[in-house]
């Protein structure tokens, strides 16, 4: 057992870790089926990685193979501090392959939701983005989730198309997850300056927009755009 390792679970809590394993539905049948956890705070697993910043990726493979979910999550964690701190492309270029080579361990939406925009959009930007368009028409859950939350690093640089035509693609998607993903990033487009094209893809994908995504994407808009949207679905 590494060191991290230990540091986190000196710190686990048996009720934390059954309120995450209800709420990460991880029962049978579930998006999280069979993931484990120990049950400890997003601060404090945070606290604890800052003082592994510098773990290689032979030890970081190996928090990422663990199966209990916050020891995933920490080299996740580190990573996107890994990235953030990198001083060579060839070293960001490392880290963004050793991520996309390990998505089968990023298996749940707040896995995700740490690490992509900062891992995979921020590496991303000043490279050929065609592959999100790839992840976005796999059938593996978590890395079309990955395809659409990258998208938030271009959107807070002001950059909306791959957000929109990553979201067309993923409008016929069957999972919540995915809902909710493509809804939260509209709405974040729409925060950012890109009120007339949201609100153009709204009424032109109206029929095919499921319900979810779309209260998602109208959350921040006055009350009358709201009716409006709704009332036109």
């Amino acid at each position: 057992m590494s060191k991290i390792t230990d540091d986190l679970q000196a710190i686990a809590s048996y009720q934390r870790a059954k309120i995450s394993a209800r709420f990460f539905k991880t029962g049978m049948g579930q998006y999280g089926e069979g993931d484990i956890f120990i049950g400890v705070t997003n601060p404090d697993l945070r606290a604890v990685c800052k003082r592994y910043l510098s773990l290689k990726f032979d030890k970081l493979q190996e928090l990422l193979d663990d199966e209990i979910h916050e020891i995933r999550m920490a080299a996740l964690i580190i990573l996107v501090e890994q990235m953030k701190t990198a001083k060579t492309a060839e070293k960001r270029t490392e880290i963004y392959d050793f991520y996309l080579d390990n998505t089968y361990s990023i298996n749940n939406w707040d896995l995700v939701d740490c690490s992509a925009r900062d891992i995979v959009g921020f590496y991303l930007f000043d490279n050929n983005r065609s592959i999100l368009y790839d992840m976005a028409r796999t059938e593996h859950l978590w890395t079309q989730r990955i395809s659409i939350i990258a998208t938030h690093y271009f959107i807070n640089k002001k950059q909306f198309l791959d957000t929109l035509e990553i979201s067309e693609i993923l409008l016929s998607h069957k999972h919540d997850l995915i809902h909710k993903a493509v809804g939260w990033m509209l709405r974040e487009a729409w925060k950012k300056g890109a009120e007339k094209q949201v609100e153009t893809f709204l009424e032109h994908n109206i029929g095919r927009i499921p319900r979810t995504a779309l209260r998602y994407a109208i959350e921040k808009m006055s009350d009358e755009r709201k009716k409006y949207f709704m009332k036109l679905r």
